[in-house]
């Protein structure tokens, strides 16, 4: 493969940013717009929608969790993926960014690229590989996957499938790509408005007369005219001679469908990355009552599928033995934590029901615990085990 783009330059060693245009020169849409991953970031609904999904998931918790025999679970702090979920992956990179990093890198190019680097067999840190210089092959034998990644020398370095964290997109098919027409077409609707506003908003005219005009009058003509609206007094008055009438030309029905047009590119969009429109700033159909159900389908429908995915491919840097006894999990309290009075409602039915004790609601809040607090309570109706429920009161009767 770099032999290959070595021969196509000549021979001279090409950077990151000369590829990147050669990728560039063929993502033209038919709309006539080139929508690369990289420049399809310049279209707004397109960084909207990469953004909320990379920071939603960047500012979740990942902790490793080890099962217990009881069926419970407990955080595994003393293995050394934990640490590199939670806090750093490597000296130079927070987790958020980490996480951030590789999903932006998933939605973009289909697919975002960790190596585990190990000493001694133990995992030290988890370094991003840019996902342009990594292509995974497949063993046509055991069908094992492997990574070839193109080093900065041109030099490739072929790595064991243990040794990649690999979060995919489906079927490797980056969102960006898919929905490239559209995003070609709302680039080009954005363009036309930036051409409109850049002439004062108002759609070219024409100039009317009842007869030819002589050469010197219509160089006169042509020159005022320029001036008035091209040159250092734009926005002037314009002296029209010998009869001649300005025309406006009006918007047609196209022109005043344009703004529902550029509408309805951020909802196809939006269908792209799963993401409700109203997180894309479109309210066009948001009202009091979907707003929270969209949020809702945000979380279900996008974020949720994102992260077994995450949590799949953390998995398979472990053992078999470890994989058997831990897991990776997000925490996603804060996503679905509801207005204060709602949620202390709910606390309080919680508590009441013996489902959770105070400490554990109030470690949910950050607060410290106290004493007495772990005890479970019981329902007032629910008898405690070992006792024969109360007798029924006797029925009155009738005296005569």
């Amino acid at each position: 493969m770099a032999g290959w783009f070595r021969s196509l330059f000549g021979g001279e060693r090409k950077s990151v940013t000369d590829l990147a245009a050669l990728i560039d020169a063929g993502s033209r849409t038919a709309a006539g717009i080139v929508a690369s991953p990289t420049r399809a970031m310049r279209c707004v609904p397109v960084y909207s929608g990469v953004r909320v999904i990379a920071e939603t998931i960047g500012s979740l918790p990942c902790l490793l969790y080890r099962r217990r025999a009881d069926g419970g679970k407990s955080r595994a702090t003393d293995h050394p993926l934990y640490k590199l979920l939670h806090d750093r992956p490597n000296g130079w990179t927070s987790a958020a960014e980490f996480l951030m990093a590789l999903q932006k890198d998933a939605l973009l190019e289909g697919g975002g690229y960790a190596l585990a680097n190990r000493a001694g067999g133990r995992i030290v840190e988890l370094i991003r590989l840019p996902a342009q210089s990594v292509r995974m092959e497949i063993d046509a034998e055991t069908m094992e996957p492997a990574y070839k990644v193109t080093l900065r020398d041109g030099k490739q370095k072929v790595y064991r499938w243990q040794d990649i964290l690999h979060l995919p997109a489906l079927d490797g098919l980056a969102p960006v790509k898919q929905a490239a027409e559209a995003i070609g077409l709302c680039m080009a609707m954005e363009a036309h408005a930036a051409r409109l506003f850049g002439r004062g908003a108002r759609p070219s005219g024409v100039l009317k007369m009842a007869k030819k005009l002589t050469d010197p009058a219509y160089e006169r003509l042509k020159a005022s005219w320029r001036q008035s609206h091209t040159g250092d007094d734009s926005g002037g008055t314009a002296i029209l001679e010998e009869g001649v009438e300005f025309q406006q030309l009006t918007f047609n029905s196209v022109d005043l469908q344009f703004q529902e047009l550029r509408a309805f590119q951020v909802i196809e969009i939006a269908r792209a990355f799963r993401v409700p429109p109203i997180l894309l700033q479109e309210y066009g159909r948001a009202t009091w009552g979907n707003s929270a159900e969209m949020s809702q389908s945000f979380l279900t429908f996008c974020i949720r599928p994102w992260l077994r995915l995450w949590e799949g491919a953390i998995a398979r840097l472990m053992t078999a033995e470890e994989q058997a006894t831990m897991f990776a999990e997000f925490l996603i309290d804060d996503l679905v934590r509801a207005d204060i009075e709602k949620r202390f409602a709910a606390y309080t039915a919680a508590i009441t029901s013996g489902i959770l004790n105070p400490n554990e609601v109030r470690a949910m809040e950050n607060r410290a615990p106290y004493d007495g607090g772990d005890e479970f309570m019981k329902p007032l109706n629910m008898g405690t085990p070992g006792n024969s429920p109360p007798a029924e009161r006797p029925k009155p009767r009738a005296v005569a």
